[in-house]
């Protein structure tokens, strides 16, 4: 396991590395990788495959069987989700964790017992997968987007103020990639402004900030057991937090509004509610793939930061930065960008065409989804007209078309897959290794455009 110093003292140094890649230098001749390219009819650098996932453990075959067999599928008739809900609190250092269907349903519960209400305006980070968006919207709030740090991949604390109105009810900041948002920063803001904050930590299991779990920097933490993730078991996902009257009423509310704890059984039904609820064999699921995600947070950790040694000089590649106060990422995605006027201007699609072909699957991450339909086919709808005056909408629709540091975030952004840093140090040299035959080729590839 990588100790605390070296991996603080390895990300100086990659933060430097940074600054002296501002300038363009005379590179000539960076490697001895300078063959032929493989989109262009060369032998690519890998045809090894990549780790694959998710990854089953035998072992827990027996236990799946057992539940399947007793028909105890329900929580309400089971043991095997709460068991599940005091390991996970555990594991991220919380009092308490709820269990729910899916990642989107624990924002969604966070959302209802935090008083997010119709009408209400929730600061959102735009860089993030868009049930970030539909959480909001499916609340009848008003998700304002703050726009992002180019360099962290998440929300600008810089740009939180400016977003707030006498509607604005909560922060929802988002761990994305694994990347701890400046949780220091954010929370700082929401106290002067009595707002609270609930982190989608959605991508980012035991990552870091100051040293505690992202997830439980907040009034409430949500995170994602959905098949891609860390910890997969198909669907799934969790609430954490430290209050237990705000727990409770999480477990009420996610339970078809049943009274629990501190819920008051004045009823049967005392309180709205819906079934959000997790089964039994998920539950033991996510507590077979528990006994490994320590070893692979500590492989990813590992991986990461020597790829970072690896490419931060190479010229128009600027890998992710922490933020402030961060202290470990979990790289749910392995992000850096691309700046083409260093490779002669070639564009980040054709960059990414010859990265895939030596053998390296990538990504050019998210798009700028806030333009891609949904947000005004939510403004046009009868429910927003009613709870949102013309001139707040229209003034909305021009916040939109002014997040600059996001767009170009969008249009620069490249991802490698957590799976490819449970590899080892030649497959990271492989990746490398394409990115400089690339940039020592691009005058050919500019020529077959």
């Amino acid at each position: 396991m990588i100790k605390r110093r070296k991996f603080l003292t390895t990300t100086s140094a990659g933060a430097l590395g940074l600054a002296a890649s501002a300038a363009l230098p005379a590179y000539g001749n960076f490697s001895k990788t300078s063959s032929d390219l493989a989109v262009l009819g060369g032998q690519p650098v890998r045809t090894k495959s990549w780790p694959v996932w998710p990854v089953w453990d035998k072992d827990a075959e027996d236990e799946i069987l057992s539940v399947l067999r007793s028909g105890n599928w329900y929580r309400g008739q089971g043991t095997k989700v709460s068991e599940f809900e005091q390991k996970y609190a555990d594991l991220m250092g919380a009092k308490r964790c709820l269990a729910t269907a899916s990642g989107t349903t624990a924002l969604l519960v966070a959302l209802h017992v935090l008083g997010v209400d119709a009408g209400d305006e929730v600061l959102v980070a735009p860089y993030t997968f868009i049930a970030t968006y539909n959480v909001v919207l499916l609340s009848k709030a008003l998700p304002v987007f703050v726009d992002t740090d180019q360099e962290t991949f998440t929300m600008n604390p810089a740009r939180i103020e400016e977003r707030i109105t006498e509607r604005t009810k909560a922060i929802l900041p988002v761990h994305i990639l694994g990347l701890p948002a400046d949780m220091g920063r954010i929370n700082a803001i929401a106290k002067k402004h009595n707002l609270v904050v609930i982190e989608d930590a959605c991508q980012a299991w035991l990552a870091e900030y100051g040293g505690k779990k992202c997830g439980t920097l907040a009034d409430l933490g949500c995170f994602s057991f959905q098949n891609s993730k860390h910890l997969p078991a198909g669907e799934g996902g969790a609430v954490v937090g430290n209050d237990d009257n705000i727990m409770d009423r999480c477990f009420s509310f996610h339970n078809c509004g049943r009274p629990y704890g501190s819920v008051k059984a004045t009823s049967q039904y005392p309180s709205r509610g819906s079934n959000r609820r997790m089964q039994e064999f998920q539950a033991v699921i996510l507590m077979s793939q528990m006994k490994r995600i320590r070893r692979d947070a500590d492989l990813r950790l590992e991986n990461a930061l020597y790829l970072t040694s690896k490419i931060k000089d190479i010229p128009g590649i600027i890998p992710y930065k922490l933020s402030n106060g961060a202290t470990r990422s979990a790289y749910h995605l392995y992000p850096f960008r691309y700046k083409k006027e260093f490779f002669d201007g070639l564009p980040r699609e054709k960059f990414l065409k010859a990265l895939e072909a030596e053998g390296i699957p990538c990504s050019g991450g998210y798009g700028p989804q806030y333009r891609d339909g949904l947000i005004e086919e939510a403004l046009n709808s009868k429910g927003y007209r009613r709870l949102f005056s013309e001139q707040r909408l229209q003034q909305y629709r021009e916040q939109i078309n002014n997040l600059p540091d996001n767009d170009q975030l969008c249009r620069e952004a490249v991802w490698f897959s957590q799976r490819m840093l449970l590899g080892n140090k030649k497959d990271m040299n492989d990746i490398a290794n394409s990115i400089v035959k690339i940039y020592e080729n691009r005058d050919k590839l500019l020529k077959n455009i």
